[in-house]
C-alpha cells in the first residue's frame, strides 16, 4: 500500500503526506479526518490536502493492494 501511496504521489509531484488525506477526504461520510500534527511541515500537508482532489484512478491504486479484513481481537 505504501507504494501505491508514493507512486500517486510521485505522479503528483506531492509528499505521500498530502495524498493520504486526501484520499480520506474523497471518502463518504468522512467529513474532517483527524490529523496528528507533531511538526509544522504536518499540518502543512494536511491542509494542502484540501486542494488536492483525487481521481478515480488514484484512488483504484491506492486501494488495489488493500485487502479487507475483519475486526479480531474484540469480545461482544
Amino acid at each position: 500500500m505504501v507504494e501505491a501511496l508514493r507512486a500517486v504521489a510521485a505522479g503528483r509531484g506531492v509528499p505521500p503526506a498530502r495524498v493520504a488525506p486526501a484520499w480520506l477526504l474523497g471518502k463518504q461520510p468522512v467529513a474532517a479526518p483527524i490529523t496528528g500534527a507533531t511538526r509544522p511541515g504536518h499540518l502543512d500537508d494536511a491542509l494542502a490536502a484540501l486542494d488536492l482532489p483525487l481521481d478515480a484512478e488514484e484512488a483504484a491504486r491506492l486501494e488495489a493492494p488493500y485487502t479487507p479484513r475483519s475486526p479480531c481481537g474484540y469480545a461482544w
